[in-house]
């Protein structure tokens, strides 16, 4: 039972590649699907491993590190190869771009202090997959979209706090209900491919607001530095 809690893990993996052969192919929604099954089961083999005392009943194999390998594929990876490969970017840009997330990304991940005491993420946490969505849902122009990715590759460093929404306790019922809109609509947006009713993008481009500013709004942390 214990060890399946490592398997679920690993799945992940898997389900990364089935989106890169996706992707390969130009299958956006499929990609995506398959990205949002690796979400999910990132959100569910944490509370698993802990439930079951994972780490202490089964040292040789660590979940974290497992979870960081699965997530940098899942979350940075295959998201890099989508940008690149969609035409968002200008001409010329399009491996530069790639290259710049999947470093950002692999530092990111190597961060032993990414997350604050109370569960905060340090800069953009590398949620490339969703900032994937966004540009192939509304497609700016290649320019606009090369910026974004400049930006958010460079917030990566930035020293500001990014909530977690499954984790941080301030706003959780609100985070939950964000979240659980956002899985929606995100759906409704796959199974139109790629091209809902506007509403959609708007109310999508709303969360997305929601989520990376209220960190902003994080009360002082006793362990926080003077």
């Amino acid at each position: 039972m214990r060890f399946g809690v490592h398997i679920l893990t690993a799945a992940g993996v898997g389900c990364a590649m089935l989106a890169l052969l996706a992707a390969v192919d130009r299958k956006w929604p499929a990609m995506f699907a398959w990205l949002g099954v690796a979400l999910v089961l990132d959100a569910v083999d944490g509370p698993l491993a802990r439930r079951f005392d994972v780490a202490g009943r089964l040292p040789r194999w660590s979940g974290d590190v497992l979870d960081l390998v699965v997530d940098f594929v899942t979350y940075v990876f295959v998201p890099a190869y989508a940008i690149a490969a969609s035409g968002l970017m200008p001409a010329g840009l399009d491996a530069v771009a790639a290259v710049a997330i999947v470093l950002t990304g692999a530092f990111y991940f190597a961060d032993r202090f990414m997350k604050t005491k109370d569960l905060y993420f340090r800069g953009f946490p590398a949620l490339w997959n969703v900032v994937a969505l966004y540009l192939l849902l509304v497609r700016p122009p290649p320019a606009l979209a090369a910026a974004i990715v400049a930006a958010l590759a460079l917030l990566t460093f930035a020293p500001f706090p990014f909530i977690h929404p499954l984790r941080v306790r301030r706003f959780r019922v609100l985070n939950y209900c964000a979240l659980g809109l956002w899985a929606v609509l995100a759906i409704v947006a796959l199974a139109a491919d790629m091209q809902p009713p506007l509403w959609v993008v708007v109310a999508l481009c709303g969360i997305a607001l929601y989520i990376g500013l209220i960190g902003l709004f994080r009360p002082r942390h006793p362990t926080d530095p003077p």
